[in-house]
């Protein structure tokens, strides 16, 4: 009887394992986004993912189980986008965290990723800071973005490229304004670095800075919104190069006001994450130069980049206006390729195939993971130079991707 009552319980407990198994594969694969929905770069950065999410589904899921996207608003305030990631872990019990934009939010998340120690594919967050935060070690940790001093380095060898094909441009005398918070914070840290090395004869920036002064103001997001003290001492330090790092909600204000006091830099350069919708309508845009991952005209050149435009657009009946839209994009499907890959989503499985997988983004680059100065899995490291012309943004630099000659001098 005894033998009988230990068989029964044996036969339950394989039965019981083997449901929980079928279970567990027929349940979605999870994934768990944070972004900040109140602002544009979160918003289509959304948009995109679930349109990702869309496609893997129509064609069969992954590993023939659904895929399901749950997305959790920053409201770019650090608190709340750690309280994502913990409610993201516990309540929603996802398998991957992916998204987020802002430096400040991500530093206060990163104790609490690691927490966890899911595999994470951060597609924001530029500040060195955040990089040093997370530390060396973490092997789970994936991130897409360029770090700031990688960025620093593009736009020195792109302005770099450009003077030596047009030897009549001068950007000797760069003048950074930069918004209080992290991110403009360690951009301007970056650039200081950058021409401390330039007064050496060393760094990206060693054969075309001559001198450099930056300035903070306080953004618009941020309850801000005044710059013309910050533009009337840039007009006074008369730069070459001005260029100003903070949001989308500054761009339209400063141009007005930089008018207004009648500040006309030979070259005026915005590099905030994001660009207001249909800003290229404004007749103040003409010639503004802007650093990003991703221009519409790269349509032109690219076919990863034509066809996530055809399906944002038919899918959301509207334009993608950032580059957060195909990094969100690429965010999820490099994932997905990935996981296909591996035919698994074990971690200790699946971070090797990461660590090996090439992606070609409509982003008009390749994604592939190499170690940055701190951590282990680094994805992209260049930015692009683009402007406005005629209402629409054109790729200047790098070349191989480019649309259009660089128009210069700026004038209103």
């Amino acid at each position: 009887m005894k033998k009988l009552l230990v068989i029964s319980l044996a036969l339950i407990f394989v039965f019981t394992f083997a449901l929980n198994t079928v279970n567990a594969q027929d349940d979605p694969i999870k994934i768990g986004a944070v972004n900040p929905l109140g602002d544009i770069t979160g918003r289509q950065s959304t948009n995109a993912m679930k349109l990702a999410v869309d496609q893997i589904n129509e064609n069969g899921g992954l590993l023939g189980r659904k895929v399901e996207l749950v997305v959790v608003d920053s409201e770019f305030r650090p608190e709340k986008g750690s309280a994502a990631i913990d409610k993201l872990a516990t309540v929603d019990k996802v398998d991957f965290f992916v998204g987020g934009m802002s430096s400040g939010v991500h530093l206060a998340q990163i104790p609490t990723l690691k927490k966890y120690e899911k595999i994470t594919i951060w597609a924001g967050a530029a500040s060195g800071k955040a990089e040093e935060t997370m530390g060396e070690g973490n092997e789970w940790y994936f991130h897409l973005h360029p770090w700031d001093y990688q960025q620093g380095a593009s736009y020195g060898r792109g302005w770099t490229q450009i003077v030596e094909k047009n030897p009549d441009l001068d950007v000797g005398k760069v003048f950074l304004a930069y918004e209080e918070g992290s991110f403009g914070t360690e951009s301007y840290k970056a650039y200081q670095a950058m021409f401390n090395a330039a007064k050496d004869g060393e760094g990206p920036f060693s054969e075309i800075m001559d001198d450099f002064k930056g300035a903070s103001f306080k953004s618009a997001a941020a309850g801000g919104g005044q710059y013309r003290a910050m533009l009337r001492d840039a007009k006074e330090y008369d730069p070459d190069l001005f260029i100003w790092a903070g949001w989308e909600a500054d761009a339209i204000p400063m141009l007005g006001q930089a008018k207004e006091v009648g500040f006309e830099p030979p070259l005026y350069v915005g590099a905030p994450p994001g660009w207001p919708q249909g800003f290229g309508n404004n007749p103040l845009s003409d010639g503004v130069v802007l650093y990003g991952m991703w221009a519409p005209a790269l349509n032109e050149v690219s076919e990863p980049a034509k066809e996530f435009w055809d399906a944002y657009v038919e899918k959301y009946n509207s334009e993608p206006a950032t580059y957060f839209a195909p990094l969100g994009y690429t965010n999820i499907m490099y994932l997905a390729k990935a996981i296909e890959n591996a035919g698994t989503i074990e971690k200790d499985e699946l971070i090797p195939v990461l660590q090996n997988t090439k992606y070609e983004s409509p982003l008009g680059s390749t994604l592939e993971i190499t170690p940055s100065n701190v951590i282990e899995n680094q994805g992209f490291t260049d930015q692009k130079i683009l402007q406005y012309q005629d209402g629409k943004q054109q790729v200047i630099w790098p070349f191989e991707f480019s649309t259009a000659e660089l128009e210069y001098p700026f004038s209103w």
